[in-house]
């Protein structure tokens, strides 16, 4: 995940030094997320931490990564919008969690908090309509899940991925998909980091 974070930051690193600065709360009370890569790391966190809730736990989720994928599984069968939302990591445990300790907003990355939260929400957000435009509805027969090589211990936090599902096709064989993204464990409780995934 860190090589193709970097491969953004390049591509992305001119229209940062152009972009405003701090994350506002709105007319609404939300935050409408802006960058300015030049204020230091604490006071750009702070900021972006405006109008959110400080949290030291995972909330939701799942008590294991198996429960947690089966899930997602079962929550992509039957179009469960409402489950979606509760097995992914929230604004508040991306500010006061995740961010602290992932290593894309330390050196030598130093990802914007709001930067790297409209990253991951948005290929989080576009990953989830592919896999309910083509997996959505559908019995997927889950055989297995799978996470790749070992995990990474940020802080208190463990990160553990790409992670696949094996499952049976309708004519026998079986067939191996990536069709979430990260999951974040922390204290014994599983959740998504988002739901990129590598559907075509």
């Amino acid at each position: 995940m860190i090589s193709m974070l970097a491969a953004t930051v390049a591509a992305t690193s001119g229209c940062r030094q152009r972009e405003a600065a701090a994350a506002r709360p709105s007319s609404q009370g939300t935050a409408a997320t802006a960058v300015d890569s030049t204020l230091p790391r604490e006071e750009a966190l702070r900021r972006f931490r405006e109008g959110t809730d400080s949290v030291t736990e995972l909330a939701g989720g799942a008590p294991s990564r198996d429960a947690l994928i089966r899930a997602f599984v079962k929550a992509l069968e039957s179009r469960d919008s409402a489950a979606f939302r509760s097995l992914t990591m929230t604004r508040n445990e991306y500010a006061w969690i995740y961010y602290p300790t992932t290593p894309q907003g330390l050196p030598p990355y130093d990802l914007a908090p709001g930067l790297l939260w409209f990253m991951l929400e948005t290929r989080g957000r576009i990953g989830l309509q592919k896999a309910l435009e083509q997996r959505g509805g559908q019995k997927l027969r889950m055989v297995r899940s799978a996470c790749d090589g070992k995990p990474s211990v940020e802080g208190d936090n463990v990160i553990w991925g790409p992670c696949t599902v094996t499952r049976r096709q309708d004519r026998g064989d079986l067939i191996t998909e990536r069709l979430f993204g990260p999951i974040i464990e922390r204290h014994g409780r599983f959740k998504f980091v988002n739901y990129a995934n590598k559907l075509d």
